[in-house]
C-alpha cells in the first residue's frame, strides 16, 4: 500500500554532497555566491550553516541553483507509448524513455496524468489498470519521483469499486474529475470530440452514434459517482481537482465537492471565482509559451497579468514548463522569482506537499536545479538533483 503523502518510490540518496560556488533561490529571494549541504536525501544546511562534512562536492562555477519543478500535471508520455498512430510500445520502454526526458528538462516530481475515460482503448481503465502496474513496478528505478495523477471521466461509470478501492489504498495521488462528454444539442462541441475520436477508436457512424447516446444516459450516475470519489480522496488524502470549468455554477459545485486545484479554467471569471473560493487555479505552461490556447481558452499570458494562476504545469510538453517561467519575467508579467515558485513551491503547497518539497530550505527534500545562465534555455541545465542524487549531468 502507498501513502498518497509520499511517491511511489524515492530514489536512493547520496550519503552527503555539497554544492559550492552558486547563487541560491530561495523563497524570499536570491542568496548570492553561496553554498549547500545536501545529506540523507534533503537540505541540511545553506551559506554560513554548511559544515564542508560532505562526502562529495560538486562546482556550482558561479551559476544558479533552483528549486526542482513539481509537475501536477502531464500527459506527454503517452506519446512514448503510440508515438505514431496505430503503434504501441512496451510500456517499460516507453516509460523509462519518458523518466529520462522528465530529469533533462528539470522536472523532479512528476504526476502521471492517467486517462481514466469512457471510450475503448487507449483510454480505458484497462489502460489505467496496465499503467499503473507499471509504474508501480518501475518507479523504484526512475530518476524523477512518480506520482500517479487520474483523470476520471464522470459518465466513466464501470468499475466504481476498483477506483474507490485505488484511493483507500493510497495508489492514487492526484484525482481530477472531468467531464469531456459533448452534450448532444451542441453540434460544433460532438464533431470536434468526434474529430479526436476518430483518431484513437475505429467506429463507423451508426456505432458512434448509439455509443453517444449511451453515454448520455450516465450522467445521474456518474454525478452520484463523483460525490462518493470525492469524498474518498478526501478521506484517503488524495490532491483533488476539477477540470476545464466553466462559470460559476462549476465553481460552486467543486467547493461542495472539496476540490483544492482548478485545472484549466475556461474563461477569467471562473479562473477568479475559483480563487476567492481558496481554489489554486493551475494552467498549461505551453499555452505562455506558444501565445495563446490550442483549444480556445483564456490566454495564460492574460491570466497571470491578471493575477489568475496559481500553478504550472507541463500539460502536453515538458521543455515548456522550463521555459514558461523565463518567459513571464521576460515579458514584464512576474519577476523570475515569483515566477519559479508557479513551478515548483505553489504545485507543492496545492498537492499537500508544502512542508518538503518546492523550497530551498533546511529540512526540505534535495530536489533541486543547477543552470549555467538564466536565460531560458534548457540548455543551461546542467544538473537535475533528485532527493540528494546526482540524476542529470550535461556534459
Amino acid at each position: 500500500m502507498h501513502n498518497p503523502s509520499t511517491p511511489l518510490d524515492t530514489p536512493r540518496a547520496t550519503e552527503s554532497l555539497l554544492i559550492d560556488n552558486v547563487h541560491v533561490l530561495t523563497a524570499t529571494g536570491w542568496l548570492r555566491n553561496s553554498r549547500v549541504e545536501l545529506s540523507g536525501g534533503q537540505i541540511k544546511a545553506i551559506g554560513a550553516d554548511v559544515t564542508n562534512t560532505a562526502a562529495a562536492t560538486l562546482d556550482g562555477r558561479g551559476g544558479y541553483l533552483l528549486p526542482g519543478m513539481i509537475d501536477l500535471h502531464g500527459d506527454a508520455f503517452e506519446r512514448d507509448i503510440t508515438p505514431r498512430a496505430g503503434t504501441t510500445f512496451p510500456l517499460d520502454l516507453a516509460l523509462a524513455a519518458n523518466d529520462a526526458s522528465l530529469i533533462a528538462n528539470g522536472i523532479t516530481t512528476f504526476y502521471y496524468s492517467i486517462t481514466d475515460g469512457f471510450e475503448p482503448g487507449p483510454r480505458s481503465r484497462d489502460t489505467v489498470r496496465e499503467l499503473l502496474l507499471a509504474l508501480e513496478a518501475l518507479a523504484p528505478r526512475f530518476s524523477c519521483q512518480a506520482r500517479v495523477h487520474i483523470r476520471h471521466e464522470r459518465v466513466n461509470t464501470e468499475l466504481h469499486e476498483e477506483l474507490m478501492g485505488w484511493l483507500a489504498d493510497g495508489r492514487v495521488h492526484m484525482l481530477s474529475l472531468n467531464d469531456h462528454l459533448p452534450a448532444l444539442d451542441n453540434p460544433a462541441a460532438t464533431e470536434r470530440y468526434l474529430a479526436g475520436l476518430r483518431r484513437r477508436v475505429t467506429m463507423d457512424e451508426a456505432e458512434t452514434q448509439r455509443f453517444l447516446e449511451g453515454l448520455q444516459n450516465r450522467r445521474d450516475l456518474g454525478d452520484r459517482q463523483t460525490g462518493e470519489l470525492a469524498r474518498q480522496a478526501r478521506h484517503a488524502g488524495v490532491s483533488l481537482s476539477s477540470h476545464d470549468d466553466h462559470g460559476l455554477d462549476a465553481v460552486e459545485r467543486n467547493r461542495v465537492l472539496g476540490t483544492s486545484i482548478a485545472e484549466f479554467p475556461m474563461d477569467a471569471e471562473t479562473a477568479s471565482a475559483s480563487q476567492e473560493a481558496g481554489v489554486a487555479v493551475l494552467m498549461g505552461a505551453p499555452n505562455l509559451v506558444r501565445g495563446g490556447s490550442h483549444v480556445g481558452a483564456i490566454s495564460v499570458r492574460d491570466a497571470i497579468e491578471r493575477n489568475l494562476v496559481n500553478i504550472l504545469c507541463s500539460d502536453y510538453h515538458y521543455p515548456s514548463l522550463f521555459v514558461a517561467p523565463f518567459v513571464a519575467a521576460e515579458q514584464g508579467l512576474l519577476p523570475l522569482e515569483q515566477a519559479w515558485k508557479m513551478v515548483s513551491e505553489n504545485p507543492a503547497k496545492a498537492a499537500g506537499l508544502g512542508t518538503s518539497k518546492g523550497q530551498i530550505a533546511p529540512g526540505f527534500d534535495a530536489d533541486l536545479l543547477l543552470l549555467s545562465q538564466l536565460d531560458g534555455s534548457p540548455l543551461s541545465l546542467q544538473a537535475t538533483v533528485v532527493a540528494g542524487r546526482l540524476v542529470f549531468r550535461r556534459g
